[in-house]
């Protein structure tokens, strides 16, 4: 696959999405959306492919949207634009497990680029913020929903409302970040990790996923329940078999994701 605002390696089992605007800090744009949605599409259907993550480089993730492109929008081009909405979910909406590996800035668009991830692993030099209110607008693909979810309405209504960036040490404390590592470690840690998931039973890790993302959307005993059904489907699965008889005969399952 070959594109302007994006590149796409696999390694093994993981696909690794990098954005590729260095000059504009990783600024978003709508071509790295629709080159984004492309490459989730293209590894989403690629059996080889496990687990993907999604990075910058060690100044910027993604340092929010880029503004010189939108500034001159009007009402009616942005309501135009919500048919390109489905582009802003694409993370969110993928199947297989999407890890954000953070590094420097994640601003605006791409805080939220990486909430909609299944989790941060963030370097030490990590900064998070939804600064959209101090330009006269406010967040518009997530900023007030996930960022609540995750961190509490009195977080997000600070950060949301004042702008202000929150270090990596406070995001972790949050909840926003799932684990900090060291700037010159922080990738080599979320391949491993992705490394790690792509080893399991793809269809159970899809099931975990789904049912931990009901957490989010639906009541508690909802939730309870579409875990439980979950839960019972995979002693329909070798996979289930093949783990357990390893476990009690000590040694590595040899899973066959069926």
């Amino acid at each position: 696959m070959s594109f302007n605002t994006i590149i796409v390696e696999k390694k093994q089992s993981v696909g690794i999405i990098t954005f590729n605007r260095p000059k504009a800090m990783n600024a978003l744009c709508p071509a790295l959306f629709a080159e984004l949605t492309e490459a989730l599409d293209e590894l989403e259907s690629d059996d080889a492919i496990a687990a993907i993550i999604i990075t910058g480089d060690d100044r910027a993730f993604a340092a929010g949207a880029d503004i010189g492109e939108m500034s001159e929008s009007t009402y009616q081009q942005m309501l135009a634009n919500e048919s390109l909405s489905g582009q802003w979910d694409r993370i969110a909406l993928c199947r297989k497990p999407v890890i954000a590996a953070v590094a420097g800035y994640a601003l605006g668009g791409g805080c939220e680029l990486a909430m909609s991830c299944d989790f941060i692993i963030a370097a030490d030099n990590a900064k998070f913020g939804q600064p959209e209110v101090t330009i006269g607008t406010m967040p518009g693909i997530g900023g007030t929903q996930r960022l609540t979810r995750l961190v509490g309405k009195a977080k997000a209504m600070d950060m949301c409302l004042t702008g202000r960036m929150m270090d990596v040490q406070e995001a972790e404390r949050a909840g926003l970040v799932s684990r900090i590592e060291p700037l010159d470690k922080y990738f080599e840690v979320a391949l491993d990790t992705a490394k790690q998931i792509a080893s399991f039973s793809r269809p159970v890790v899809k099931l975990v996923k789904e049912a931990v993302d009901a957490a989010l959307e639906t009541t508690l005993s909802q939730g309870m329940k579409t875990e439980r059904r979950l839960f019972h489907s995979t002693f329909a699965f070798e996979d289930q078999k093949e783990g357990m008889k390893a476990f009690i005969e000590k040694r590595k399952p040899a899973f066959k994701n069926r």
